[in-house]
């Protein structure tokens, strides 16, 4: 079965899709807004991340958010890394999901995110609480 998350594409490939100059891919990286898998000096990119880069690319080109913008933006999606990523829905889907409106989604255009039906679903996934030795240890 075809692997979103393998990486598949050379930066020369992912630049023409995205008509993107390849040092830009190179900028976007350097500046931890995407992380394509790397064999030597070579990187590869995976489907999900030309996703992510095709949101980056939104974001500075349509809604004029510079990288820092993006960085902090892209910082609330509990689910920008993390594999196998459902994607969001719909606004006029039926109400067993509840999106917010307010975020697009990343994954999925023309969607926006989910909404957490339980706050210790985003916690879990925050990598500041699987870091934080002393936030789970009890005292």
């Amino acid at each position: 079965m075809f692997d979103d998350d393998q990486g598949l594409y050379t930066i020369g490939t992912v630049s023409e899709l995205l008509e993107e100059h390849p040092e830009t891919l190179r900028v976007w990286e350097r500046n931890e807004l995407i992380r394509p898998d790397r064999t030597g000096y070579q990187r590869k990119y995976s489907s999900n991340d030309v996703k992510r880069l095709k949101f980056i690319k939104y974001l500075m080109h349509k809604k004029g958010l510079n990288i820092a913008g993006v960085k902090h933006l892209t910082a609330m999606y509990s689910c920008w890394y993390q594999r196998n990523c459902k994607g969001g829905a719909g606004a006029n889907q039926s109400n067993l999901v509840s999106v917010n409106e307010s975020k697009d989604c990343w994954k999925i255009e023309g969607t926006f995110c989910l909404v957490a039906s339980d706050k210790a679903e985003m916690c879990n996934s925050c990598d500041m609480l699987r870091n934080c030795t002393e936030c789970t240890e009890k005292h």
